[in-house]
């Protein structure tokens, strides 16, 4: 059995206020192309379908035909909830329309039923389990100990009553321990919303979402992979691709990758003024990507943004890194808050405030306040 592996879509998002709706679109189109050459029997989803929790009606459109189009190809499509979805907007009409093939996941309510496709070698099992935090799972269960995201994982997958004998693909949206993360993901703080890989172990396959970077945690079967565009700039140099999956008999998985070409690539440059705005050296390339430019000059230009824009039209980001910035500790204009953790930036503000740093003390106390407000935000 073929599988197609999609997730972080996030349509509607905005990368430094540029909307990425229409590079959206192009890049889903592409997508559409690979399914038509890979022929796959179903395409799974794993969550942050949207960007936010109350799209825009053009992603909810975008959203919309592209699962139209996925429809009309006949093809099973399973699709989950992430962390940047609202679970009931998902879910809405679920049951309506997996009678198309289209299977939504509904919000989490203690259990978790299968949806069964059959192939040469017998049954595969596709579990659909939406993110979660253990707040929405500790209600369900109430006599378990649950007090981590590992354990809501663990006590959401006990229930599901996994038959191992049988081929079993989850697909789910959490951060894995040991996965590599970059700029553009929310996570909590600390670490604390890490699930340890053990609690798939149930599972042949492991459709993952929330992590930007395609990646395998441990071994093939458990697998990012990635956003289908470059969302941040820490992204830049990855490939991203969509990740084709083949189920043999029971203990057989085969993984491979197919690139994705952006209408726009997201890249970094660096060099002097004039370095970058001779001709030799933009000339032949897509002057018209997203662009994060880093000027070594040691005197600002005037109006160097709209110098650079008559170019480099979609520059999104620029700094100066030079004897000046250096000196100050930091290069200007790098959004270095976007890098750092919320207690990290706590704890730099206290140190500010209060001319010392925190006490062991103070930083374990309100890392654990922290952990705890992430984990009761909607």
């Amino acid at each position: 059995m073929k599988l197609i592996h999609l997730s972080d879509l996030h349509l509607g998002k905005r990368v430094n206020e540029f909307s990425m709706l229409d590079d959206q679109k192009y890049i889903l189109r592409e997508i559409l192309s690979v399914v038509d050459r890979e022929a796959p029997d179903a395409v799974l989803l794993a969550g942050d379908i949207y960007d936010k929790s109350v799209p825009s009606a053009e992603a909810v459109q975008l959203f919309d035909e592209f699962l139209c189009s996925l429809a009309a190809r006949q093809l099973q499509v399973f699709v989950i909830s992430g962390n940047h979805d609202s679970p009931e907007r998902i879910a809405f009409a679920s049951r309506l329309i997996s009678r198309s093939g289209i299977h939504l996941s509904p919000v989490y309510g203690g259990a978790v039923e299968p949806v069964t496709l059959q192939d040469a070698f017998g049954p595969v099992n596709i579990y659909m389990l939406p993110f979660l935090k253990p707040a929405h799972v500790r209600r369900f269960f109430p006599e378990a100990e649950i007090t981590s995201y590992t354990d809501a994982v663990r006590a959401a997958v006990g229930q599901m009553g996994v038959d191992t004998a049988q081929r079993n693909v989850l697909v789910t949206h959490q951060f894995v321990t040991g996965a590599s993360t970059c700029e553009s993901e929310e996570l909590s703080v600390g670490g604390t919303d890490n699930v340890d890989a053990s609690v798939f172990d149930p599972f042949d396959y492991v459709a993952l979402g929330h992590i930007h970077g395609p990646q395998n945690i441990g071994s093939t079967r458990i697998r990012y992979c990635g956003t289908p565009l470059k969302y941040s700039f820490s992204e830049a140099r990855q490939q991203k691709s969509v990740s084709v999956v083949t189920l043999g008999e029971k203990g057989e998985l085969q993984l491979r990758t197919v690139p994705l070409a952006p209408r726009r690539d997201l890249r970094e440059l660096r060099g002097t003024y004039m370095e970058l705005t001779a001709r030799s050296f933009y000339a032949g390339t897509r002057t018209d990507d997203y662009l994060h430019i880093t000027l070594t000059d040691e005197e600002d230009i005037p109006d160097v943004i709209g110098k650079l824009r008559v170019i480099y039209p979609n520059l999104m980001r620029l700094d100066y890194d030079n004897r000046r910035t250096r000196a100050g500790g930091q290069i200007t204009g790098a959004e270095d808050a976007a890098r750092k953790s919320p207690l990290q930036l706590f704890a730099e503000l206290y140190e500010q405030q209060n001319g010392q740093p925190m006490t062991t003390e103070q930083s374990a106390f309100s890392e654990a306040l922290m952990g705890t407000i992430w984990e009761e935000q909607p």
